[in-house]
């Protein structure tokens, strides 16, 4: 029963949300709804436990001196400031009637200045590891990275304002063919090369939710799939 009753009610769910879709009217509409409600309320303790299973990880690196024990100090610290930033926040904000206003506040100030800063951080190393990853991926070893490369040379080439005044300036024509040349490249084939993956994609979350609903997936109640 302890694995039967959560696959009943994935199963239930599943289907009620899956079905409301085609047929919004009562009581599919209704039923969806009220599961709307029980995932917000699940999706907050489920927050709450991953926040506790953070902890405690962080928290064991630091007292074994594991490698790296150093960040799980520093996320266990910046995730104490935050909480009682947030609380205090909260707190000041309801005392003064203005529970949903959250410009100016500390919590603000912490998630503009600092969060937004770190991410951004994070992003722009993510710049050199996609710089290595389309050098490998651009170099002529066949004829679909050939291909990829010399559509990414005119891609980039109708994007940099460079070679389009160039022409112009030797006077071979006025008209911007490498821009009007990138744009018709990102209107209809990297378009249609994108929906053909979220087709794929589509078609692979289908079949998975498939699997979850009639209980042939099992991975997510700690059994095998």
């Amino acid at each position: 029963m302890k694995r039967e009753l959560p696959l009943l009610i994935t199963a239930i769910a599943g289907l009620v949300f899956a079905i409301s879709y085609f047929i919004p009217h009562w009581p599919f509409g209704e039923a969806e709804n009220i599961f709307g409600d029980w995932y917000s309320i699940i999706a907050a303790f489920a927050i709450w436990l991953g926040l506790l299973n953070l902890a405690q990880i962080s928290l064991q690196k630091v007292a074994r001196k594991s490698e790296g024990w150093q960040y799980g100090l520093i996320t266990v610290i910046s995730m104490l400031i935050m909480l009682v930033i947030g609380f205090t926040t909260v707190a000041n904000s309801i005392s003064d009637g203005t529970a949903h206003d959250a410009d100016g506040t500390p919590y603000k100030w912490m998630y503009t200045h600092v969060y937004s800063a770190l991410s951004a951080t994070m992003f722009s190393m993510l710049a050199f590891f996609v710089a290595s990853a389309s050098y490998r991926a651009f170099r002529a070893r066949s004829f679909e990275s050939t291909l990829l490369l010399i559509t990414a040379f005119f891609v980039m080439a109708g994007r940099v304002p460079l070679f389009d005044p160039m022409v112009s300036y030797l006077g071979l024509t006025d008209t911007p063919y490498f821009s009007e040349f990138a744009d018709w490249i990102m209107s209809y084939a990297n378009t249609a090369g994108q929906r053909a993956i979220m087709i794929g994609i589509a078609l692979g979350i289908t079949s998975s939710s498939l699997r979850v609903i009639l209980g042939i997936e099992r991975s997510h109640i700690g059994g095998d799939s």
